[in-house]
Order: structure tokens, then sequence, then C-alpha cells
């Protein structure tokens, strides 16, 4: 599965809500987190977007208009943090159904 992590400026989180809804990209995995909160600039927004490459070219272009893709070894190891992060939350929940 293809994907892309873009930074975008907290201020622009209106015109981020219209290019998450768009129609190609809407149909995609999108994940939206506070940058502070893993560590980024506390006035930015990462969005990691994944799913088929002709819609994450897609996803790249309409956020590109909005902020800058990450530099691919930055993407990559903020890629493994959102994915950490995932992996803790599924652990977390399957612990939730099993205690008993």
């Amino acid at each position: 599965m293809a994907w892309t992590i873009a930074v975008v400026p907290s201020g622009k989180r209106g015109e981020l809500d219209a290019v998450l809804k768009d129609d190609v990209v809407s149909r995609q995995s999108q994940k939206v987190r506070d940058a502070v909160a893993l560590g980024g600039p506390a006035d930015a927004t990462y969005v990691l977007i994944e799913g088929s490459p002709d819609a994450v070219r897609r996803a790249e272009e309409l956020l590109g208009k909005l902020g800058e893709k990450l530099p691919a070894a930055d993407a990559e190891a903020l890629y493994r943090r959102f994915k950490d992060e995932e992996e803790a939350a599924s652990a977390g929940m399957g612990l939730f159904f099993t205690e008993g």
C-alpha cells in the first residue's frame, strides 16, 4: 500500500478538511495528528494518507497546496510512530475485551 505524510500549518485546518473530503482522497485511510503530539512543531498538523498509488498521488497534489510533503527519512520515522500508535491502541482494545 502506498502512503504519504504531509505537514500542514494549523491555520489551514479548514482547507485541510476540504482536501480530506475530496472524492478520491476520502476513500483512503487518513490519520491527522497535531504535530506537537509526535514531537513536531506546535503550529502544524501531520497528515498520513494510505491507499492506492493513484489516490496517494492525488493527496500529495492537494496537500502540496497547503503544506509540504515530509522528506523521505523524516516521513519513514514518523510513519513508524503512526503505526506504533495504531498497534498500541489495538493491543489496548484486545486487553479491554479479554479482561474478565
